[in-house]
């Protein structure tokens, strides 16, 4: 079945990879969304800088540990001032607001961007070597798959220790639920959003730096469809809480590496018809999420 559908091991392993990934990125807005009601447009643009970092780094000739932390710095501290120059001084208008200042902050990322590195971008080298495959079981698979695999559980378990183990993660599920209320029960919302903020930072960082492993080529335009792919990925699973976004952002990034590596080559720019005609056919059907009930309300 799988090679009369064009299928082979080697697609299935990519597209099991590129769900891993998706799903880091959906638990990244969730965190955001549950906490402040927001969907960051920008986070695309988050993922875009530390992308050009491990190229930057790359270029200098840096170290690859030395390259990832610069990777994960930029991207941490862009998140903190998107946070305290944008989200905070706009925390208390509507949320159609909040979302058209997310739009403004990722067009003028991406604008900086482009005056800053040009239109054709970077290449970023440092990680080649995790695209070179491993042989198993006669079935060659690219490193970088099974290490997105391996990273993403890693992620997502720990993420899950802290929401369910910590103080800090029983004041964001709180604030989720019911914002002003947890405030007034001694929450700083500062704090939690911050944590928030910071926790988001982290995973578009890993995102940055697996995406740019199968991706070399840092452009300003970098991990825009990978996110517009996941916030429909992440409304098709369901907002309300971090599984079912988490399913929805791995199930539209394996549908996603799966048709890319069945349709043939001439018909590889359908992909995206496929893919959104399929999120309108599931909301149509399910407009709760695919993965969620009509009943639920935890946000995170």
């Amino acid at each position: 079945m799988l090679a009369f559908l064009n299928i082979d091991w080697q697609t299935l392993a990519d597209a099991v990879a590129l769900g891993s990934i998706y799903a880091l990125m959906a638990v990244g807005i969730g965190l955001v969304f549950g906490v402040l009601r927001l969907v960051n447009f920008a986070y695309g643009q988050l993922v875009m800088a530390g992308a050009f970092a491990l190229a930057m780094a790359s270029e200098w000739g840096w170290p690859v540990w030395a390259s990832i932390a610069l990777c994960f710095a930029v991207v941490l501290v862009l998140s903190l001032l998107m946070d305290r120059l944008v989200f905070r001084p706009l925390r208390g208008h509507s949320p159609a607001v909040m979302l058209v200042a997310t739009f403004a902050v990722a067009f003028l990322m991406q604008s900086v961007a482009l005056l800053w590195f040009g239109p054709l971008g970077k290449i970023a080298t440092s990680l080649a070597y995790l695209n070179r495959p491993w042989t198993i079981s006669t079935v060659d698979i690219r490193k970088i798959t099974i290490v997105s695999v391996v990273v993403a559980v890693l992620c997502l378990l720990l993420l899950h220790l802290l929401l369910e183990r910590t103080e800090i993660g029983l004041h964001m599920r709180a604030s989720s639920m019911d914002f002003e209320t947890a405030r007034m029960l001694g929450v700083r919302a500062n704090r939690v959003i911050a944590v928030a903020v910071l926790l988001s930072g982290a995973l578009a960082a890993v995102v940055a730096v697996m995406l740019t492993v199968q991706n070399p080529l840092v452009t300003p335009d970098f991990a825009l469809r990978d996110t517009i792919v996941v916030l429909a990925g992440v409304v098709v699973g369901g907002m309300n809480r971090p599984v079912p976004a988490t399913l929805g952002g791995f199930s539209i990034g394996f549908a996603s590496g799966l048709l890319g590596g069945a349709l043939p080559t001439n018909q590889s720019q359908y992909l995206d018809s496929f893919i959104f005609a399929a999120v309108i056919i599931v909301l149509l059907v399910r407009p709760n999420g695919l993965f969620t009930t009509a009943k639920t309300v935890e946000r995170v």
